[in-house]
C-alpha cells in the first residue's frame, strides 16, 4: 500500500500551488504556456464545428423525435417575416404544435430568443448554419471560461472535453433551446470573469446583455445558472459597501458590477415587455397561457392530458436518475471522465479554490438543485421503472444541458493534474536515481540520458493511455446515441419519402392527426410559411372541403403512411402522397375497382353512414371487383352493376324518402365504403373508401377517397394506408371520382 499512497501524495503535493489563490480581480494562476495552446483550441473547435454539421444534416435531416423542433423553426420563420402571430385562414387546421389560441391569432409557447438566433442561420443561408454556430461559440467560451477561471492551458482541454460529451454533440445538432441559452450563459460567464480581472465596464455591459437575453430566453435556466456568479458579485462588494452608503460614491467594482445588473434587467424587462404583447400580462409566460399549471413547483402538475402531482420524492427521484444519467453515459469518458473532473475538483481545492473558480464550480449544485423544483426532468425521463424510456433516451438529459460546463472545465483541471502528477513523481523517481546512473556512465552516459527522458516519456504513455481510454469510451457512447437517433431517422426517411426533393409546387396536402388537432405534431419537417403563401401548404385533414375553398387555386394532395407512428420502432413502413381530385355536379359518381387474390372464398361490400347502411355481395370475383357508389339528391347508395347481388339495406336510423336501397345523408359529412375479403378460415382484409362529400341545392360535391388496405378491423382509421409499393401480390386498388348530369 505504501507505493499507490506515495504515488497519490505526491501528486496532489505537485499540483498544490497555494501562491495561486487570488481574491482580486487578477487572474488566478495563470501559465506561461505558448501560443500554442490557442491553436489547439482553434482546431478542437473547427472539428467540433464539422461534427455538429455533419450530424445535424446526416443524424438529424428530418429533425429529431421532439417536436419542440417544428416549433421554434416556425417561429424563425415567423420572425424572419415580421410577425409575433399567425392568422391563419381556417380555424383549428392550421394551429402548430404547442401554439397557443388568442381569438383569431396563434402565438408559440415559447420565449423568441433561440428562434432569433436560428433565424439567422437563414438569412447566412441554411437554418443549419445557426446550430453550427452555436456549437463553435460553445467551444470557444467554454475555453475561454476555463482559462479566465484557471489558466491557459486548461482551455483546449476543457473544450475537448465538451466536444466529446455525447449530450453536447447531440442537443447542439438539433434546433432546440438548451444549447442556445448554455451560449449566452457561457457568454455572461466569460464577458463576467473578464470584466472582474481587467475592470473593464465594456466586458461588464457584454456580461450584463448576455445574462438578460439568457433570462429572455430561459428564465429559470438563466437564474439558475448566474446564481452562483451573483453570489461572487455580492462577495466582491463586501469591501465597498461602506463607501457606497457612507459616502454615496461608487466604487470601480460597485459601478462595473452596476453595468452588468443594469442591462440584465433591460433584458428582464424585455422579457416581460414581450409577455405583455402576446399574452396581455407582464408576469404571465406565454407557457403559462398555454398550460398554467406547466411550471415551477410542486403539486398539481399538468400539461395538456398530461397531469401528475409532483411530490418532493418524486422529484428527488427523478432529477437522481438524470443526473446518474448525465455522470454515467452523457459526458466525454462516461463514469471515467467524471472522476477525471471530480479529481478537478479536489485539486482545485486542495490548491486553494479562489472565489471566480468557485462561482464556475458553483453553477453544478445550482443546476442539479433548481432543477428539483421543475417537474420537466420527470417528463423526458418517461416511466422511471423503465430504462431507456422517454425523450432522455435519444437527447439524454438536457435540462442539466448546462452542467457541462463545470464538468468540462473541471476535467480538463484534472486532465492536467494527473499529467503534472505523472511528470513531477517521474523527475522525483529519476532524480534519486541519476546519481547511480551517471556513475555508471558518466555525466552524458546512456543510462543518464535515459533517465533525463523518463519524465517526458511517462507523461505521454499517461496522455496516450488517457486518451485512448477516454477518447474510446467517449466516441463508443457518441456512437451509440447517433445510432440510437439514426434508427429513427430510418423511419422519417421513410415517412417523408414521398417529399424527396420537396412538396410539389402550388400544393395543398391534407395531413393526418394521430396525436390531436395539431400541425408539426409528429410531422414537424411540414410547415407553412407563415403567410400562408409558400410554394406548399399543410391542412389537418378536416374540414377539406373549406380549406379547398379558401385555396382554389392549389392543387390538393392527401399524406398517408403505413403503421403507426412509432418511429423509435421502426415503424411507419412507408408512406404516400395521394393526388386529390374535387369534383362537383348534380350526381356524383364512384366507382372503386380492388383486387383480390386467388384464395379468396367472398367479397362483401358496405356502404354507410352513421345514419345506414347498405351491404352487396359481389359473386364474380375473379382477380378484382368493382363496385360503383352514386350520391345525389341528397342520397348515397350502390349503383348497379353486372355481376353483384344487391342483398338488401339496414335502415334503422334511415331517412331517406327515396329507393329503399339508398339513404338520406347529412349536408356534409364522410360516405364510408369497405369491401372485405374473405381467405377461409376466419382470415381476410379489408378495403377502406372515406369518402369526403357535400350535398345541397348547388348539387352534389366529393373529393377523392381516402384508401386503406386493413389486416383487421381495428387497424382501420388512419394508420392502414393503402401503399401501392408495399401492396403484396393480387392486392391493389383504382378509383375513379367522376361527376355526371343526373340522368347520365
Amino acid at each position: 500500500m505504501a507505493g499507490p499512497l506515495a504515488f497519490l501524495r505526491s501528486l496532489f503535493d505537485s499540483v498544490r500551488d497555494p501562491a495561486s489563490r487570488s481574491d482580486g480581480p487578477e487572474p488566478t494562476s495563470r501559465s506561461d504556456a505558448p501560443a500554442p495552446t490557442t491553436a489547439l483550441t482553434a482546431a478542437i473547435v473547427l472539428v467540433g464545428g464539422v461534427v455538429v454539421w455533419l450530424v445535424a444534416t446526416r443524424v438529424f435531416p428530418y429533425h429529431s423525435i421532439n417536436h419542440d423542433e417544428g416549433v421554434y423553426l416556425q417561429q424563425a420563420a415567423m420572425l424572419l417575416d415580421g410577425r409575433l402571430f399567425l392568422r391563419p385562414p381556417v380555424e383549428d387546421v392550421f394551429r402548430p404544435w404547442f401554439f397557443v389560441v388568442d381569438g383569431d391569432r396563434l402565438y408559440p409557447k415559447y420565449a423568441p430568443v433561440s428562434a432569433g438566433i436560428f433565424a439567422i442561420g437563414r438569412l447566412l443561408g441554411a437554418f443549419r448554419l445557426a446550430l453550427v454556430g452555436v456549437a463553435v461559440a460553445l467551444l470557444v467560451l467554454v475555453a475561454g471560461v476555463a482559462r479566465e477561471a484557471f489558466d491557459r492551458r486548461t482551455a483546449p482541454l476543457a473544450a475537448a472535453f465538451l466536444l466529446a460529451s455525447p449530450l453536447f454533440v447531440v442537443d447542439a445538432s438539433v434546433f432546440l433551446p438548451y444549447a442556445p441559452t448554455t451560449m449566452l450563459n457561457l457568454t455572461f460567464a466569460y464577458a463576467y470573469l473578464r470584466a472582474d480581472r481587467t475592470g473593464d465596464r465594456r466586458w461588464a455591459g457584454v456580461a450584463g446583455a448576455a445574462v438578460g437575453l439568457a433570462f429572455f430566453s430561459r428564465p429559470y435556466t438563466a437564474v439558475l445558472f448566474a446564481a452562483p456568479f451573483i453570489c461572487h458579485a455580492c462577495w466582491r462588494l463586501r469591501t465597498d459597501l461602506g463607501p457606497v452608503v457612507r459616502e454615496r460614491r461608487l466604487t470601480a467594482t460597485a459601478a462595473r458590477l452596476a453595468v452588468t445588473a443594469a442591462l440584465g434587467l433591460v433584458g428582464v424587462t424585455v422579457a416581460l415587455g414581450y409577455n405583455a404583447v402576446v399574452t396581455g400580462s407582464p408576469l404571465v409566460f406565454p407557457y403559462q397561457a398555454f398550460a398554467p399549471l406547466d411550471g415551477l413547483g410542486f403539486g398539481q402538475r399538468r400539461l395538456l392530458e398530461h397531469d401528475v402531482v409532483y411530490t418532493l420524492e418524486l422529484a428527488l427521484r427523478s432529477n437522481r436518475q438524470a443526473v446518474t444519467l448525465f455522470v454515467t453515459e452523457w459526458v466525454a469518458g462516461g463514469v471515467f471522465g467524471t472522476a477525471v473532473a471530480a479529481l478537478g475538483m479536489v485539486v482545485a481545492a486542495r490548491r486553494g479554490l479562489d472565489a471566480r473558480q468557485a462561482a464556475v464550480a458553483g453553477v453544478a449544485p445550482a443546476v442539479v438543485a433548481g432543477n428539483v423544483y421543475f417537474w420537466g426532468t420527470f417528463n423526458i425521463l418517461g416511466d422511471l421503472d423503465r430504462s431507456g424510456d422517454g425523450l432522455v433516451n435519444a437527447l439524454g438529459p438536457y435540462y442539466h444541458f448546462d452542467l457541462l460546463v463545470p464538468f468540462a472545465v473541471f476535467a480538463a483541471v484534472g486532465a492536467l493534474a494527473l499529467l503534472d502528477g505523472t511528470r513531477a513523481v517521474t523527475e522525483r523517481v529519476v532524480a534519486s536515481r541519476v546519481g547511480a546512473a551517471e556513475s555508471d556512465g558518466g555525466p552524458s552516459g546512456p543510462r543518464s540520458d535515459i533517465a533525463r527522458r523518463l519524465p517526458a516519456a511517462a507523461v505521454a504513455i499517461v496522455a496516450v493511455v488517457a486518451l485512448v481510454t477516454l477518447g474510446g469510451v467517449a466516441v463508443g457512447d457518441v456512437d451509440h446515441r447517433l445510432s440510437e437517433n439514426q434508427q429513427i431517422t430510418d423511419s422519417y426517411e421513410r415517412a417523408y419519402e414521398p417529399f424527396d426533393g420537396g412538396a410539389p409546387a402550388n400544393s395543398l396536402t391534407f395531413i393526418p392527426d394521430p396525436y390531436g388537432d395539431w400541425l408539426g405534431h409528429p410531422f414537424q419537417a411540414l410547415r407553412n410559411d407563415p403567410g400562408y403563401d409558400g410554394r406548399a401548404l399543410y391542412a389537418i385533414d378536416e374540414r377539406v372541403f373549406e380549406v379547398a375553398d379558401t385555396f382554389p387555386d392549389r392543387d390538393l394532395y392527401r399524406y398517408a403512411y403505413r403503421g403507426a407512428w412509432a418511429p423509435y420502432d421502426g415503424s411507419p413502413d412507408g408512406a404516400h402522397l395521394q393526388r386529390v381530385r374535387d369534383v362537383s355536379g348534380p350526381r356524383v359518381d364512384l366507382s372503386a375497382t380492388v383486387g383480390v387474390p386467388d384464395d379468396a372464398v367472398a367479397v362483401t361490400a358496405r356502404l354507410g353512414t352513421e345514419d345506414g347502411s347498405l351491404y352487396r355481395v359481389p359473386t364474380n370475383f375473379s382477380g378484382e371487383v368493382t363496385v360503383d357508389v352514386t350520391v345525389a339528391n341528397g342520397t348515397v347508395g350502390f349503383a348497379e352493376r353486372d355481376g353483384g347481388t344487391n342483398t338488401g339495406a339496414d335502415t334503422s336510423g334511415n331517412t331517406s324518402d327515396s329507393a329503399p336501397d339508398r339513404f338520406r345523408i347529412d349536408d356534409r359529412e364522410n360516405v364510408l365504403l369497405t369491401v372485405f375479403v374473405d381467405t377461409g378460415g376466419g382470415t381476410g382484409f379489408t378495403y377502406r373508401f372515406d369518402l369526403p362529400v357535400q350535398t345541397g341545392e348547388d348539387g352534389t360535391r366529393a373529393l377523392t377517397p381516402r384508401v386503406e388496405r386493413c389486416r383487421a378491423a381495428h387497424t382501420c382509421g388512419g394508420a392502414a394506408a393503402h401503399i401501392p409499393a408495399l401492396a403484396p401480390d393480387g392486392v391493389f386498388v383504382r378509383t375513379d371520382l367522376t361527376a355526371r348530369e343526373r340522368n347520365s
